[in-house]
């Protein structure tokens, strides 16, 4: 919603009708930053289901509310230089590694127990609950 209002408020300052509009450095990085948060979206969304399905549920909702905020960072760090966007990018991308790590690990231990009867399950719990809080370090 912030992005979307943000958008429309640099819209309604712009001159012009449509999207497209020359000159206007200002809405094109709005709009950028509101496109590559959505296009972005989706891959989150899919690895935090699947990390909480199939990993650790508070882990995975740690690193979902971090990757919010870090996409908020991202957002606004887009509106002023493109180089203060930057950060905020590493670290969503840390975050998606982390979750994707979960859900790996997640499959990988279904596969153990499917094959081998060993569970692992506590074990990648305590992992991930351990290395979560890692996360806030930028």
């Amino acid at each position: 919603a912030f992005f979307a209002s943000k958008l429309e408020h640099e819209s309604k300052h712009c001159n012009g009708k449509g999207f497209q509009r020359p000159g206007s450095s200002a809405f094109d990085r709005v709009y950028t930053a509101n496109q590559n948060c959505g296009h972005a979206y989706p891959t989150f969304l899919a690895v935090l289901w699947c990390a909480g399905l199939l990993c650790s549920q508070a882990p995975a909702a740690f690193a979902g509310l971090m990757y919010l905020f870090v996409r908020q960072k991202y957002f606004v760090g887009y509106l002023g230089e493109r180089t203060q966007s930057t950060p905020g990018y590493l670290f969503g991308k840390r975050i998606i590694l982390f979750l994707f790590l979960m859900s790996l690990a997640g499959i990988l231990n279904y596969y153990l127990i499917f094959f081998f009867g060993s569970d692992f399950e506590m074990h990648i719990k305590t992992i991930t609950s351990a290395i979560s809080p890692l996360l806030l370090i930028p």
